[in-house]
Order: structure tokens, then sequence, then C-alpha cells
């Protein structure tokens, strides 16, 4: 049956452009000898694939956040503004390894800004994991089990190796040997690989942090995230909503 050819804008329609600016939009991109290589937009989809099911994705509550809503928009411009400019470069920093790091006490928006970095990262094709550290714990102790279907390793090399790593309320799980152990490993990992990572963590002093996390464990982090922002001011969950 002949098909007629697609008039202008109808291929885009059918097919998603590529994320990189490279092929078609299918992964494939056809060499001057005619022979097919990946684009490099495929190993992204491989990954955002191989991501799902990884810790919260976006919760619900989390989904519509941005600069101009609440509690985002409430907060000091100071402190908005390398966020602003790192996710307005969101590709360069993932590529380069770089990430954030928020920190302040109980409800002043750290998980919302973390949040939306990972949005935004979502947005531009990138794979994400999103993890309150006590859950990751949990998981990574779930594998133990045979019963439970995955191995660590398989679950390991998947945190490794996700664009952008989340974690959230760093320093709030029960310090043990075992903790340390875990918590160093995935840092490091990524750490060596240049992968990113962003951080909330309600510890201010950094000692203290040190302390509960491990010295080599934080010093990665700074090297990864930069050094913590603070975020002042009241818990935002207790202010009545506009």
């Amino acid at each position: 049956m002949f098909r007629p050819l697609p008039g202008p804008g109808e291929e885009s329609e059918q097919r998603p452009a590529c994320p990189v600016g490279v092929c078609e939009g299918d992964g494939w991109i056809l060499r001057e000898d005619n022979v097919a290589e990946a684009c490099e937009c495929r190993e992204r989809k491989v990954g955002r694939a191989r991501s799902r099911g990884m810790g919260t994705g976006i919760p619900k509550r989390f989904r519509g956040v941005s600069f101009e809503r609440r509690p985002v928009c409430d907060l000091d411009p100071f402190i908005l503004r390398p966020v602003r400019v790192y996710v307005e470069a969101i590709e360069r920093n993932i590529d380069e390894g770089r990430g954030l790091w928020f920190t302040g006490d109980v409800g002043t928006g750290k998980t919302s800004l973390a949040m939306l970095v990972s949005v935004a990262a979502e947005k531009a094709g990138r794979s994400v994991a999103i993890y309150p550290v006590t859950r990751l714990l949990a998981e990574i102790k779930d594998t133990y089990d045979s019963q439970s279907g995955g191995s660590y390793m398989q679950l390991f090399r998947r945190l490794c190796s996700v664009d952008l790593l989340q974690l959230d309320d760093l320093g709030a799980e029960r310090r043990t040997d075992w903790v340390l152990e875990q918590l160093y490993a995935i840092v490091n990992e990524r750490w060596q690989d240049e992968r990113s990572i962003v951080v909330t963590t309600n510890t201010m002093d950094l000692d203290a942090l040190r302390e509960q996390v491990g010295r080599r464990t934080v010093s990665r982090l700074l090297e990864i995230c930069g050094e913590p922002l603070p975020i002042m001011g009241p818990d935002l969950r207790l202010s009545p909503r506009g």
C-alpha cells in the first residue's frame, strides 16, 4: 500500500526528537560508510529505563515544584540564585558530575529545592533516583534476603550509574559501621565516576556530620557538591497556605 511522504512537521510528531540533537529520534546514526552506530541519546534512554522503579520517583507533592510556586518562591533569593544557575545548565552540570547540597532545619524547603533539580534533570532526559537515606539503606538490606528477587550488586550498580542521585535527610540514619560502609561505597563510586549527587541534611555542623556519616564520605560530597547551601527560616510546613 502506498504511504505518502510526511509533510512538514509530521515526522517530528510521530518520532520524538533526539535530546542531544544528533540522530533523527530513533537512537541511531548512519555513518558515511553506511554503518549504523548508537547515538548518545540511546544510552540515556537505556539509563532512564534502568532507573524506573528506583527510589520514590518524583512524589506527587513535588511534581509541580518550580521557582514561581511556594515554598520555593518564598525562599531567600540569595539561596535561589545558585540553584537557578545550576538548573539552567543542568545538562552540563550532570555531564561534569557536579551536584548541590542543601542544609538547614526541618521544613525550611531543602527537599523542595532538591526535587526542583531532579525534576529539571528528568525533563532533560536524564535518569534520576531519589532516596531518603533510611529507605536506601532498607532497600540495600532487603537485597540480602534471597527471596527479594534482587542482588546487592545489581542495586549498587544502578545506584552508581544513574545520572543524578538525590539523597534526602543524610545524617538521620542510625550510625553503625555497616551504615558508614554503605554510604561511603556509593558516594565514593559516584565520586570516582564523576556522577552528580544532590543532598539534603538537617545537620548544619560539618564536624557533626563527619562524625555521623564518616569523614571520607563528607569529603567526597564536598568535592561533588561544593559547600552546603544553608537554608534558614521557620518551618514552612506550619505556615498557612496561600
